[in-house]
């Protein structure tokens, strides 16, 4: 096994490395970190003063896959836990028709944890096999007869809670992730839409610090224009309620990280006075900033 020794001392393998060791596939070993199944820690982080890069890349202890390894059943008990089903599926393993699956999901019932688009541009929700069978034993009376009186008034309107949970446990891996105050910042304004992002932090340097900052909410494999577009939808928060909620709690992190980090926020080195930039001294030439209707890319 190939490791490498952290400046602090510990042993750390690379994500690639680790996936191999734990004979996870890429996608199973990227939801087992997401889900805390598999403990990463940032890759030689930079504390310096000032510094605004972007996350450190993260690796994984040697300690880390020793432990899984040594796991009763190990890598099948592993696989289980990490075991995502589509909606069929689920309807599957709940002793349900797809239709009655969809409506429980959409309700809120099952949050997804992850997703991708097809090349049609139609969302396709995974959910843990876990966690639709505790949802099934837990709320039987939900899974035959009539659907209530609240749920069938919530499906009605049109309602989908499948986008705002997985943007809520995405949001919630991330922040678990940093002691930050920036990178905590940045990950709750990852989803809001960006003339959102700028009525709370109006200092435009706060606003390209925290692009600068911003985490990988997800990746996309298909690229079509139509992906692209539902791809982005999920990403960002839309109804009212949930806006609202990641507007108040982006003004109380900037709060947080304006007092705990306040020289992280630091505007262009300015050209000395008798020593002209070479680039001239035209507006063209000066720092480019983000356009504000500019995509915020890959979180309540």
């Amino acid at each position: 096994m190939t490791v490498t020794v952290m400046c602090d001392g510990r042993q750390t393998l690379s994500t690639a490395r680790a996936a191999q060791e734990l004979e996870l596939r890429t996608g199973e070993f990227e939801l087992a970190t997401q889900l805390g199944e598999v403990r990463t820690v940032p890759a030689e982080p930079d504390r310096r003063p000032g510094s605004a890069g972007p996350p450190a890349r993260r690796r994984v202890p040697a300690e880390e896959i020793a432990r899984l390894q040594a796991e009763p059943g190990f890598p099948e008990s592993l696989r289980a836990r990490l075991r995502a089903v589509t909606t069929n599926e689920a309807a599957a393993l709940m002793g349900v028709g797809p239709g009655r699956a969809l409506r429980l999901t959409r309700a809120g019932c099952v949050g997804p944890v992850r997703f991708y688009v097809n090349r049609f541009g139609a969302v396709v929700w995974l959910y843990l096999a876990s966690e639709i069978t505790e949802f099934a034993e837990r709320e039987p009376e939900l899974l035959q007869g009539n659907t209530p009186a609240a749920m069938r008034v919530m499906l009605t309107s049109g309602q989908d809670w499948r986008p705002r949970q997985w943007r809520s446990r995405r949001v919630a891996q991330l922040m678990g992730r940093t002691d930050d105050p920036w990178e905590s910042a940045a990950v709750i304004a990852a989803v809001l839409p960006p003339e959102e992002l700028a009525s709370v932090a109006e200092d435009p340097l706060e606003r390209d610090l925290l692009r600068r900052l911003r985490p990988v909410l997800a990746s996309m494999i298909t690229a079509t224009p139509a992906a692209r577009e539902a791809f982005e939808r999920v990403l960002r928060a839309e109804e009212f309620d949930e806006v609202l909620w990641y507007r108040v709690n982006l003004s109380r992190a900037l709060e947080t990280a304006r007092r705990e980090d306040p020289g992280r926020v630091r505007p262009p080195a300015a050209v000395r006075p008798g020593r002209p930039s070479s680039r001239g001294t035209t507006p063209g030439n000066g720092p480019v900033w983000m356009s504000e209707r500019g995509n915020l890319s890959p979180r309540p």
